[in-house]
């Protein structure tokens, strides 16, 4: 999994007014927890562009004070107005403890009901997964080429052995919808 690298610095005043005086500064206060102890630091905005705002999900690799930890992302908290980032958690990762992520799907193939004029709808755009950290998939892969019209993908049909899947087992992933225009089979005598 792709691993991000930050730095940051340990807070000296943490209430609302410290906060407001980072922010501010172009500074958002975070938190790693989860390990032995609770880390209050302080980042650059600049930090969380590959971490947010992107597609794709990634470790962290933070650097506070000359210690470095590695954390996933847990929770982010935005201005209700601007939309800027005001707060960040990090989860440390833990040798042996398993951690739950969601994981963005990515379909390949080109499905035979598709071909055929049916319309890929997809339900389901992440999938949350609990595993160990060296086992967490970075995307999961669904291959629809032998998918007809009328044909889906559920929860159940992605199990893997290295990861737990988290959502409902009958939960339907994707689905090959019929269309106008698809193409009937011609009945057979």
């Amino acid at each position: 999994m792709k691993t991000i690298s930050m730095s940051g610095s340990l807070r000296e005043n943490v209430g609302k007014k410290g906060s407001k005086a980072l922010r501010n500064q172009g500074q958002i206060p975070c938190v790693i927890y989860g390990g032995k102890e609770q880390i209050q630091f302080y980042t650059a905005e600049e930090n969380f562009k590959e971490l947010v705002y992107s597609p794709e999900v990634a470790f962290a690799e933070i650097s506070v004070n000359g210690k470095v930890y590695r954390a996933i992302l847990q929770d982010i908290q935005y201005h209700p107005v601007s939309d800027k980032i005001i707060h960040a958690d990090f989860y440390e990762l833990i040798e042996g403890r398993t951690i739950v992520m969601n994981i963005p799907i990515k379909v390949v193939g080109n499905s035979v009901g598709l071909l055929k004029g049916g319309k890929l709808s997809r339900s389901m755009r992440k999938l949350k997964v609990r595993a160990l950290p060296e086992n967490m998939p970075e995307t999961i892969t669904i291959d629809i080429t032998d998918l007809d019209i009328l044909q889906y993908v559920k929860v159940a049909d992605v199990e893997n052995e290295k990861y737990q899947l988290l959502d409902p087992k009958g939960a339907t992933i994707l689905l090959i919808k019929s269309t106008r225009n698809a193409v009937a089979e011609a009945p057979k005598k």
